[in-house]
């Protein structure tokens, strides 16, 4: 029998879901969720003390034990937190005034880029932190953030192909694949629901960069799509779960930190990075500028800085940019294929990076690919 509902244990619904505007984002917004709402900020009445913090992240970030772990520590309270399934829920909130209710922040990558245009993040004041030394190298001046002036890594992960071998025992080695067995995966694999992701890997599978700002390749890109797409079961990110657990679907695209812990309760499948390079992402903290309570945020970005609590992310499933936590982990863990890939495959990576005003064109091809125009 598989396990119940794996995809209600997904940390990444949409996780980058770049199809949305942030307007669009805020339309739809349940300003009301969790006991929060816009008038409580503008009449005064969102927690604003000393000895408590609020904290605005993703499904799986913080679970009942580090919570409880930081209290002890700091004897700051953790607010009863707010979760968001995408980074455009999460800025639409913020400009709405949310930064209000939260102390600390969870943006990805692109988004902590967005968020310092747009004057919404606290310069880092690197003399209240300890343990930035200990972070990977790669993530000591990302390109997002030169010298983690706005942001800290929390984690990190790749995009890839999670697959039953009983189904498919040659497997894929790339995303070629996909195309080079439409016929014996019909209605049986999955993508993406993220234009980024999905126009990102064809792009990558015909030589070209996930940020291309080129309108011929977008159109390339697309047109392979529009090839596959009669083939594809549907275009998801967390369903596909339970449905390659039962043996619906054969394979499906998906995160490194999905795949670890569906693979961790199915052992039979099996995820694999395309070796013409995927997407990296990064998940960070950051503090906003409307910060209740900053001393309490930097309390809460030094406490998961200790390798020690750092460590207990293993518990998550989460790969830490932490070297120092890497060091603590037990071999199996830490040489794991799915959360810690080999460099080679990392430097044929890319993150995937604002795209400014192009991002029309993807959207565009995007809403005709979905449509079926």
């Amino acid at each position: 029998m598989p396990p119940t509902s794996l995809s209600s244990r997904s940390s990444r619904h949409s996780r980058r879901k770049f199809l949305q505007s942030s307007a669009a984002a805020a339309s739809g917004l349940a300003l009301s969720s969790c006991g929060w709402t816009l008038a409580s900020v503008r009449s005064g009445t969102s927690q604003s003390r000393s000895d408590q913090v609020g904290i605005y992240t993703w499904a799986n970030y913080a679970d009942e034990t580090l919570i409880e772990g930081f209290t002890t520590q700091t004897g700051i309270r953790v607010l009863p937190q707010d979760k968001f399934p995408d980074n455009e829920t999460m800025l639409a909130r913020v400009l709405t005034g949310g930064g209000a209710a939260y102390s600390v922040i969870s943006p990805s990558d692109y988004m902590v880029k967005k968020m310092m245009q747009s004057k919404l993040l606290q310069k880092l004041d690197h003399s209240r932190l300890n343990g930035l030394d200990t972070l990977l190298e790669r993530y000591r001046s990302p390109d997002y953030d030169p010298d983690n002036r706005h942001s800290i890594p929390i984690s990190w992960g790749t995009t890839g192909l999670i697959y039953n071998p009983e189904k498919l025992p040659d497997g894929p080695k790339d995303w070629s694949y996909l195309w080079d067995n439409k016929e014996k995966l019909s209605k049986k694999m999955t993508l993406l629901s993220d234009v980024r992701e999905v126009m990102g890997a064809t792009l990558r599978m015909l030589g070209y960069s996930y940020n291309s700002k080129s309108p011929k390749e977008l159109e390339q890109a697309y047109n392979k799509l529009k090839e596959l797409k009669p083939y594809v079961a549907t275009f998801t990110t967390d369903t596909w779960q339970d449905q390659i657990v039962s043996g619906d679907l054969w394979l499906a695209m998906g995160y490194s930190i999905d795949a670890f812990s569906v693979i961790s309760s199915q052992p039979n499948l099996k995820y694999v990075i395309p070796k013409s390079g995927t997407s990296l992402w990064t998940d960070t903290m950051v503090i906003p500028t409307s910060s209740p309570n900053i001393s309490g945020a930097y309390a809460w970005l030094n406490y998961l800085l200790q390798p020690s609590i750092a460590a207990q992310y293993k518990r998550l499933n989460i790969a830490s940019p932490n070297q120092a936590v890497l060091d603590q982990l037990s071999s199996d863990y830490r040489e794991s294929p799915i959360l810690f890939p080999p460099e080679a495959l990392i430097k044929a990576s890319e993150g995937i990076a604002l795209v400014g005003d192009f991002s029309k064109v993807y959207d565009d091809f995007w809403t005709r690919l979905t449509s079926g125009s």
